[in-house]
């Protein structure tokens, strides 16, 4: 859903302000800009799938996948096209209508890996679904190829605010994320960006990086808000979890911010309450990834999923 008008430019301290407000007006306030542009009864259901597992040369202290930390996980080549084709079909039939792919790679490189990729996106979205992809950086030729070969999403997320992001990786700068975005979108995809809580910020970076997004022109379709599900062997596995209440607040400010956005409560779902996912869903998240897990964290069950949207009569956004 690709907004319409230019997104006025927002400062760090005017999302701050957002941020501050009383918790439970500041959640009417996003309610109330998410039902004029949004069915508050329809969720977007996106699937993740990693097609390429670990040996990431990024060291971003969060992750798994970076050969920079000892995890335990073990590397796994690129998927084939029939083994993505599988899992998309079932996702499909699950109720979803995105389907995401991930390899933990630095930046994407030409060749027949790639290619491959490429194929996926094709034949993933003939059967109906649309795609998204997270290969890391990427040059203006490739994104072009993407879009060919139809894509609809890239995502590439900023994590965080730009005071605070050399505090989670020294392998990229804050501005390298958004010369990828510019090329992401200069190449006519739609935008996946957002951001991960818990690694170690205040809210003043948390206020920054809502400032980030929303200050794009246009600003990003979807707009995921991750919670760090903190992993043994990552330099940020001592993390304290952010109270789920700031979680909230930060769904509902992104809501006023981008109006027109998906916003998709993402990982980190496994350690909310029921409770605490409904008050997301009323502060304006109206997308969640499906499937037993995302990459590497794990994410509720479907079962537990479809009894949570029976109980708030909600509805996917496409019935399976």
């Amino acid at each position: 859903m690709a907004s319409t008008l230019a997104p006025a430019a927002t400062s760090p301290a005017e999302a701050a302000a957002l941020l501050d407000k009383p918790l439970l007006d500041l959640v009417f306030e996003a309610a109330a800009v998410h039902r004029e542009h949004h069915d508050p009864n329809r969720i977007q259901c996106a699937q993740l799938l990693n097609v390429k597992t670990g040996g990431c040369p990024e060291d971003c202290g969060y992750c798994s996948q970076s050969a920079h930390h000892s995890t335990g996980l073990e590397r796994e080549r690129l998927l084939g096209v029939d083994e993505v084709l599988e899992d998309a079909r079932r996702a499909k039939a699950d109720g979803a209508d995105r389907f995401c792919m991930g390899a933990a790679w630095r930046e994407v490189k030409d060749g027949p890996e790639f290619d491959r990729v490429c194929e996926m996106v094709r034949e993933v979205k003939d059967l109906g679904l649309e795609t998204c992809v997270t290969l890391g950086m990427l040059n203006d030729a490739q994104a072009a190829k993407l879009k060919d070969a139809g894509l609809d999403y890239y995502n590439h997320n900023l994590d965080t605010g730009r005071s605070h992001y050399d505090e989670v990786t020294s392998t990229r700068t804050y501005d390298e994320r958004l010369d990828t975005l510019q090329r992401v979108r200069e190449a006519g995809l739609s935008v996946c960006c957002g951001g991960i809580l818990g690694l170690g910020e205040g809210r003043e970076a948390r206020a920054e990086l809502l400032a980030e997004l929303a200050s794009m022109d246009p600003q990003p379709e979807s707009v995921p808000i991750n919670d760090l599900v903190p992993i043994e062997g990552t330099p940020m596995e001592q993390n304290e979890r952010v109270d789920w209440t700031e979680l909230v607040r930060v769904i509902a400010a992104a809501r006023v911010l981008m109006p027109r956005a998906y916003v998709r409560l993402s990982a980190g779902r496994t350690e909310l309450s029921e409770e605490a996912q409904a008050l997301c869903f009323l502060a304006g998240a109206n997308s969640i990834f499906v499937g037993e897990s995302l990459l590497t964290t794990p994410n509720p069950s479907p079962g537990s999923d479809a009894a949570l949207f029976a109980k708030l009569d909600l509805e996917p956004l496409v019935s399976g």
